[in-house]
């Protein structure tokens, strides 16, 4: 007898995990669904948070646009670009960061990310590049060690101690090649790791979409 009992015991146990089995599936289902719908919402937030860095970042990228014709000047640098012109930026790293807008929004994606630190120093490394001043050239390339470069800096970029020993000792008397090495090691870390996301995002997929316009606002 106490063999059948501990045998009718078994088979409970056995169903009673088969039903909770059957629950947790359910309930993993109905997790899923809820975790998909908010990732959908996520994906809408990080869309709209990307359109607000974007004009931000399009509103700043230049001040020589504030000169005569103001309101046509801005307009006319920073529309919207083609779906064709979007598609240019996914053939080379270069076209992406040679267009206004293209910048802007990839700024606005390593933003996202949190390693918008990478694209701030490429662009001061180009501002640097062009300063034509032996004197400007000095007290720029100590502000971009300062920035990004020494230990702790506020926003210090990836590279070995090696580029950073050597940069400390070449900013003491600038050259226009003080950041070279540094500058191509944040290039090539960009494009390989966030211009090919940069490009999968939701945000670019959308500048490259053909959207129909509707031509009854154009004929007057």
């Amino acid at each position: 007898g106490r063999a059948a009992a501990a045998g009718a015991m078994q088979s409970a146990v056995f169903l009673a995990l088969q039903h909770g089995g059957g629950r947790m599936e359910r309930g993993g289902r109905r997790r899923s669904e809820a975790e998909e719908a908010e990732k959908g919402r996520m994906k809408r937030t990080i869309i709209k948070d990307w359109k607000t860095r974007l004009s931000y970042f399009l509103q700043n990228s230049s001040n020589s646009t504030k000169m005569k014709s103001k309101k046509v000047g801005k307009h006319r640098t920073y529309f919207r670009p083609s779906p064709e012109e979007a598609q240019l930026w996914s053939e080379a790293f270069d076209e992406l960061l040679a267009n206004k807008y293209g910048l802007a929004a990839f700024r606005a994606f390593l933003k996202s990310e949190f390693c918008e630190e990478n694209i701030e120093f490429w662009l001061a490394c180009e501002d640097f590049k062009k300063t034509k001043s032996p004197q400007k050239l000095t007290s720029k390339a100590k502000k971009i060690y300062n920035d990004f470069i020494e230990k702790e800096a506020p926003k210090e970029i990836n590279i070995d101690f090696q580029t950073k020993n050597m940069i400390a000792q070449n900013i003491q008397e600038a050259t226009h090649t003080c950041f070279s090495a540094a500058q191509k090691r944040v290039y090539s870390l960009m494009e390989n790791n966030s211009y090919p996301r940069f490009l999968e995002s939701e945000f670019y997929q959308e500048l490259c979409k053909k959207t129909p316009i509707t031509r009854a606002s154009q004929g007057t």
